[in-house]
């Protein structure tokens, strides 16, 4: 039987990797396109469990593949989402600082917010509360263009839109092996061998693992850290308009414990981040022995936990205690109480780390011969797929066209 081909191959159905795909179908109509998911159904990691902003890209180090992507891609998603009937609301945020050690970075984030050229706007306590009536602090940065949204629901339109391309998308389908045939990639999957000129590595939370299988050696390993969220009951939603972020420490790459009205109504409150046991461990009883090794084993994570052993306990008992959760919570939104709190899904965050304990900040997207690896993706990554997906089609010209 001979081996199907197809020109492109996209491996991982979450919306970097369906951004993707789109892209190179509109940038290459005459090619071929074939997107491989493992589950069952589109979307079921991180681009479907995540908390819906869209984010303006006021934190990102200026040049940044962040900053750069993060800014024109939430203009592209607002467009797709106007032009397919998305729902989608830029309603804005606030950045608040609760005391005084905090000032130095909120004016630290405020100029980089006008050197990436966004629009931002300092508060005072007044002001913050004519916006946020129930947050306390004592300075605030408003940020205009944030908004919310509905990342699921992007990611099928966009499926929709690479079918209608003529593009393919196979789910249930694992990747188990990858060869170079006469300058050519063999791909062997549980439903059968293909065959393509050029491979895009997707995969998100296993997007190391796909790039041995590839027969690179990545200089990252993917460590997993599981955010895990509470929901405001329906009679405290009202606590919280629309989005409110605490400063965050920029030593550490996680934006802190915030609140955010979702898409859907919801009032999101979260995440803290903690090592999860399993790269896809929603639960914190879910345990795979092989990611967990890969983690705890590997010397980066060493470091890693020597440096931030203190912020690292800080975040297991938010895990394990709902009060500490809750006092983390009270110093944005003292009106909160323990009632209020009603457990929510999970995600996990694929998080790329060095070996010498550096949580790598950046996108990270590596080109090696007719190999394309985004080994990095995290927050804002959703918010600048669409634009990100036109950087990978850029880089597929030299393939594709060589």
């Amino acid at each position: 039987m001979d081996t199907p081909e197809v020109d492109v191959v996209v491996v991982g159905g979450g919306i970097i990797g369906l951004s993707t795909a789109y892209q190179i179908t509109r940038r290459f109509p005459d090619h071929q396109v074939m997107v491989l998911e493992k589950e069952k159904v589109l979307a079921q990691h991180q681009s479907g469990r995540n908390s819906g902003v869209l984010h303006s890209g006021i934190y990102y180090q200026p040049g940044s593949l962040k900053s750069i992507n993060c800014r024109q891609g939430r203009l592209a998603m607002q467009t797709f989402c106007e032009q397919n009937d998305i729902p989608h609301e830029i309603c804005g945020k606030v950045i608040v600082a609760t005391d005084e050690s905090e000032l130095g970075r909120l004016n630290d984030i405020y100029q980089r917010g006008k050197k990436n050229g966004i629009d931002c706007t300092k508060l005072n306590a007044d002001q913050l509360r004519a916006l946020e009536p129930y947050c306390r602090g004592i300075a605030a940065i408003q940020v205009k263009s944030a908004g919310i949204v509905d990342y699921r629901r992007v990611c099928f339109r966009l499926c929709e839109l690479i079918l209608e391309n003529g593009g393919e998308i196979h789910t249930d389908t694992r990747l188990l092996g990858v060869s170079n045939v006469n300058k050519q990639i063999v791909l062997e999957t549980n439903k059968g061998s293909f065959q393509t000129s050029l491979l895009v590595n997707c995969a998100g939370l296993q997007s190391d693992r796909v790039a041995r299988i590839c027969g690179h050696q990545p200089e990252v390993k993917i460590v997993p850290f599981r955010g895990e969220y509470y929901e405001l009951s329906e009679k405290a939603q009202h606590l919280c308009r629309n989005i409110i972020y605490p400063v965050p420490d920029p030593a550490f790459p996680f934006l802190g414990i915030h609140v955010t009205r979702t898409i859907f109504g919801h009032v999101e409150c979260g995440p803290n981040a903690v090592l999860a046991f399993a790269r896809e461990g929603y639960r914190k009883w879910d345990v795979n022995w092989r990611d967990l090794w890969d983690a705890v084993g590997y010397r980066g994570f060493h470091k890693l936990a020597a440096r931030y052993w203190n912020v690292g306990i800080e975040e297991i008992r938010r895990s394990y205690f709902q009060s500490a959760f809750l006092a983390s919570l009270q110093r944005l939104i003292p009106a909160v109480r323990a009632q209020d709190l009603i457990t929510a899904p999970a995600g996990v965050r694929a998080q790329a780390l060095r070996k010498d304990g550096s949580l790598v900040d950046d996108f990270v997207i590596q080109r090696e011969g007719n190999f394309i690896h985004v080994l990095n993706a995290p927050s804002p990554a959703a918010t600048a797929s669409l634009n990100i997906g036109s950087f990978i089609a850029e880089q597929a010209d030299d393939v594709l066209n060589a």
